[in-house]
């Protein structure tokens, strides 16, 4: 009995702390992280002011949760794809660069939270040192990628070919977020592939599983 009434409280915690994670990102999406009061994001998680401070030792340290959170869940949306990606190197990238094109990556509430915190990442260390963990993990994955084709490149290269990819993908994904009505269905990605294989010398477009065959 004593374990079950630790786990429900536990899974209520977790619940909660979800909530307060959840109310900052739409409010600082919507309008900024001037818009995420203490006040604010109690009012859209339902609970009190005061107990934030129980999850969260301050109001930077609860958005700082929310950036990481969203951040890390687009690098899982794309990672999930990518497993479920035939094994072969070019293949496997070009999934990734794919899936990092289009929803649910592609999305205008995570283009908020991104834009809404660039300001912030001035002044605040501790986000930029988030911003930062969050872009090189990134970056990381893409560079493994990278590494993988066959294809003759050394550590400097992989280095440069990965942020110059990188800055593709980012590039297109903040256009593709903020204007998404813009695009073409698949625009984005046929984009992206045809320019990250044009830095790397592969034919990305061809490796592409099924419907990227033909883009």
């Amino acid at each position: 009995m004593t374990g079950d009434r630790r786990k429900f409280s536990r899974q209520n915690e977790d619940q909660r702390r979800a909530a307060l994670i959840a109310a900052a990102v739409e409010l600082i999406s919507d309008g900024g992280p001037g818009a995420a009061t203490v006040r604010a994001i109690a009012a859209r998680a339902g609970v009190t002011p005061g107990l934030i401070r129980h999850y969260f030792a301050t109001k930077e340290a609860l958005t700082r949760a929310a950036y990481t959170q969203v951040m890390g869940g687009m690098i899982e949306a794309s990672l999930a794809v990518v497993a479920k990606a035939p094994q072969h190197p070019e293949a496997r990238l070009a999934v990734f660069v794919t899936s990092s094109l289009r929803p649910p990556v592609v999305d205008p509430q995570a283009m908020g939270l991104w834009a809404g915190f660039l300001h912030q990442m001035r002044r605040d260390t501790e986000m930029r040192a988030a911003h930062e963990a969050s872009y090189l993990h990134y970056r990381d994955l893409l560079q493994g990628l990278i590494s993988a084709l066959p294809r003759e490149a050394d550590a400097a290269r992989l280095r440069a070919d990965a942020i110059a990819c990188n800055a593709v993908i980012d590039g297109l994904w903040l256009e593709g977020s903020a204007l998404p009505e813009t695009f073409e269905p698949g625009e984005l990605e046929r984009i992206g592939l045809r320019s990250v294989a044009a830095i790397l010398g592969v034919d990305l477009v061809a490796a592409m599983p099924d419907e990227g065959a033909s883009a």
